[in-house]
């Protein structure tokens, strides 16, 4: 009887253990992007950009080497070709690091880093677009375009974005809040209702990029929803828990914004604005911002 209990104990260890190689081959690509450092692909051959691209231009970039966004990705590539052809923009997306050449980057006038994560570049991709940004261009960058991926850049997160992430809510992932426009006056924020209502995957961070005297535009009230992260983590900011941020790096104009996990964040009326004016004014269509050299 003993032996049979044995027996059985070990055929249902296999049978667990089998299934587990059999689901840690089926999502392994998923396993190394999140829990294993990401994967480290990085493209050499520049894709081709039509001859005949019209400017002002924008450049569409959504690669992953961590977690990706499935469904957000494409809502807004096709957001961004919208608002591009709607104003007779030029526009062009690529998951290419490759497309990071100077030569290249000198026919656009904003960079969309559309939920962008990992490790994408290699060093002499990284100093193109640092030295791009810093001779004028625009940068906007979305939601995961500011987490803890792309801690292994230094300049990236500590200048470029302004703010290091440290978690986002879990008790539940997605919840309604509110937030509120800190500075209407920009022109990234025209036309935006004083405050709504909207549902995220609420971004939190170790300091404000307020102390850096980088321009705060949305705020998220944490009175509105829990801010609380996975293992009961406290993601409180205080008072001060911006959303979406703006500041001049050299000549470059970069605005950059938490909001945006899901698909559905690109339907809304109120992100499809601020995304909207937001690269508009990274390509200079507006405003006298970042006119001179800032660092």
């Amino acid at each position: 009887m003993v032996r049979k209990i044995a027996r059985g104990l070990l055929i249902l260890l296999s049978l667990v253990v089998a299934f587990i190689a059999i689901q840690a081959f089926r999502y392994r690509d998923t396993i190394q992007r999140v829990f294993l450092g990401g994967v480290h692909v990085h493209e050499v051959v520049p894709p081709e950009i039509p001859a005949n691209l019209p400017r002002p231009a924008i450049l569409v970039f959504s690669k992953t080497n961590a977690f990706r966004h499935e469904e957000a990705i494409p809502a807004a590539n096709a957001l961004f070709q919208r608002i591009a052809r709607d104003r007779g923009w030029g526009y062009f997306q690529t998951e290419s690091g490759a497309a990071f050449r100077p030569e290249i980057l000198s026919r656009f006038d904003a960079v969309v880093f559309n939920n962008v994560s990992g490790d994408v570049f290699t060093s002499q991709q990284q100093s193109a677009l640092k030295w791009w940004i810093g001779q004028g261009g625009g940068f906007l960058g979305i939601h995961a375009a500011g987490d803890n991926s792309h801690e292994g850049w230094k300049w990236y997160t500590d200048q470029l974005i302004g703010a290091h992430f440290t978690m986002h809510t879990m008790k539940p992932q997605f919840q309604p809040a509110t937030v509120h426009v800190e500075n209407p006056g920009h022109p990234v924020n025209a036309g935006l209702p004083a405050s709504w209502r909207r549902t995220e995957e609420w971004y939190s961070f170790a300091a404000s990029p307020r102390a850096k005297r980088y321009g705060v535009l949305l705020t998220v009230d944490e009175k509105t929803y829990n801010p609380e992260g996975m293992f009961g983590k406290d993601l409180r900011m205080g008072a001060d828990h911006p959303v979406v941020w703006w500041h001049c790096e050299g000549r470059g104009r970069v605005v950059y914004s938490a909001l945006g996990h899901r698909a559905e964040a690109y339907a809304e009326p109120e992100y499809q604005r601020l995304l909207a004016n937001a690269v508009g004014w990274a390509a200079r269509t507006g405003g006298d911002e970042c006119n001179k050299e800032s660092r």
